[in-house]
């Protein structure tokens, strides 16, 4: 064994390329998209470091040009999660040993490979399967992704380093050691990064991992499984299962094995894992950890301060980039009446220039939502809206699933601050906006605290400093994720850890330590040079 002493430096987050006109990085990528969309991809599941083929086959089709299928992918069943786990439980005898230099190296030659010669592949997977564009795609499937693994890297390094305070003729130790079960991490559709950081993140810690990405995006997970693969990930430490969530989340969730649940998707699943576990809990090895993000609804608070161009452009990105499929997407306003009129024409200035369509035309602002059941979705919350006399659509709108499941852009206006489509997550590109009466602010805070259940991110805008400290104050609890003039998306790797708390989830702070400490479970050792040779102590003596 070498007697090294290793340290990883602390990384920068990953720059974004730009891919402006004629621009290498951009006639690199369409190179990549053309040559991806000419595919019909074959994805097995790779148990064990091998590929199994089941028969039962899905499809992976192009949200923008649904007509298009790039790949077709093998589901498991509850044969093959019996083999998952039997990989993943022999795989954990030598990995949870494996020492922490050699389980970083891994990870960090896959985010080399990802912000290098893999970056264009992995970009053009994310723009087709789950339509992204280019920045969209750039941000979350590269630098995000690539960010992941870095500082969790360096924060797993930080974590070993914090040590108890040595005593006198003692030695103490904290042993940071991985869970004695598999983790079982369930990964969404709308960013390839949080697939790759759920999977990855425990198995850096020392666990084994089984790994069921959602459905409509198992062709860019696939890409990411692949790049673990090739970089040398031992058989079996992370297992590439996708496949229908009630098959597999019974098979999985029985297990006795089953050491913890990381966890990005909606509160029905999530309600159903804890509450599954809780079931079973005298079934298992451990407790299990159950580490959760589920959704949000995420708001701006307008003061009558507030500078009306950055408002807009805040609430234009944070409710329409990737279509308003972000948790963190902002999708209630609150605004003072007096600002409206001002607001509203910045607003229709800006929109005016938006455009939605195919992702691969780089001139296009918003791609298409991601599969039928969210467009159908989407489309009965806009016409509950034109049907609703407590609600006025302002901008956009329409819904056109001809080609590909495309949603405009669109403001409501509701006179009602109890309006369902301000409680209720749509998970579109839906922004609801309540006016209110400026010498209201503080009251208007307290309703939006109390209006939605989520507690996910959320922003003030706002020049007067007394504005921002009362929102600060009364909505502490309103967000995990709270900004000051900015949107409410966008939170980078080491800047803003990432999680919400009430129903948006267990708040772990993905990115940080504070996830990382999830998948360890902590041993003390005290190692005594001059221990005692008699039982008394001097308060026993004699006077």
């Amino acid at each position: 064994m070498m007697n090294s002493v290793f340290s990883f430096p602390k990384p920068h987050n990953e720059p974004v390329l730009e891919y402006a006109p004629h621009s290498e990085e951009r006639e690199e990528l369409r190179e990549n998209l053309i040559s991806m969309r000419q595919e019909d991809v074959e994805i097995p599941l790779i148990i064990g470091g091998k590929e199994i083929r089941t028969g039962n086959l899905g499809m992976i089709r192009i949200p923008h040009d649904h007509q298009k299928v790039i790949a077709r992918y093998h589901k498991a069943g509850p044969k093959e999660i019996e083999k998952a786990v039997k990989a993943a439980d022999a795989a954990w005898k030598s990995w949870s040993a494996t020492p922490w230099e050699q389980r970083a190296s891994i990870f960090f030659k896959v985010a080399e490979r990802i912000s290098r010669r893999d970056r264009f592949r992995l970009n053009a997977s994310t723009m087709l399967c789950q339509s992204k564009t280019v920045h969209q795609a750039e941000i979350d499937a590269v630098c995000e992704l690539a960010d992941f693994l870095r500082f969790n890297i360096y924060n797993m390094q930080q974590m070993y380093l914090d040590q108890p305070e040595k005593a006198d003729a003692t030695w103490n130790f904290m042993d940071y050691r991985p869970l004695e079960g598999f983790v079982f991490a369930v990964t969404p559709f709308n960013f390839t990064a949080i697939g790759g950081n759920l999977s990855s993140a425990p198995a850096l810690m020392g666990n084994t991992v089984l790994w069921k990405p959602a459905s409509t995006a198992v062709h860019s997970a696939y890409q990411v499984m692949r790049l673990f693969m090739e970089a040398g990930l031992p058989e079996g430490v992370i297992n590439f299962v996708p496949g229908d969530s009630q098959v597999l989340g019974e098979a999985v969730l029985s297990q006795p094995t089953l050491g913890g649940v990381n966890f990005t998707g909606s509160n029905r699943a999530f309600n159903n894992i804890w509450s599954a576990i809780g079931n079973r809990i005298g079934s298992y090895r451990s407790y299990p950890r159950i580490a959760g993000e589920t959704g949000g609804k995420d708001f701006v608070v307008a003061h009558a301060s507030a500078d009306i161009p950055s408002l807009a452009t805040a609430l234009i990105r944070g409710a329409f980039e990737y279509q308003g499929q972000k948790c963190s997407a902002t999708s209630r306003a609150y605004i003072p009446r007096t600002l409206w009129e001002d607001l509203r024409n910045e607003l229709a200035n800006q929109m005016k220039d938006i455009k939605v369509g195919d992702v691969e035309n780089f001139e296009n602002f918003m791609g298409a939502v991601i599969d039928r059941p969210s467009f159908e979705n989407i489309s009965s919350c806009l016409e509950y809206a034109k049907k609703s006399d407590e609600a006025t659509i302002v901008f956009g709108g329409a819904c056109d699933d001809t080609k590909g499941f495309f949603v405009e852009p669109t403001v409501i206006l509701t006179t009602n601050p109890k309006f369902r489509l301000m409680e209720e997550e749509i998970f579109g590109p839906v922004l609801t906006v309540y006016l209110y009466d400026p010498e209201k602010y503080e009251e208007t805070l307290h309703l939006c605290d109390s209006t939605s259940p989520y507690g996910l991110t959320g922003s003030v805008f706002a020049s007067d400093r007394t504005a921002v400290q009362k929102a600060l104050q009364i909505l502490r609890h309103a967000a995990g994720n709270f900004y000051v003039n900015d949107k409410t998306t966008g939170s980078m790797v080491a800047h803003q850890p990432f999680g919400g708390s009430r129903a948006s989830g267990t708040n772990d702070k993905v990115g940080s330590s504070h996830h990382l400490m999830r998948w360890v479970s902590m041993r003390v050792i005290k190692e005594c040079f001059d221990p005692p040779r008699h039982f008394s102590y001097p308060f026993l003596a004699r006077q």
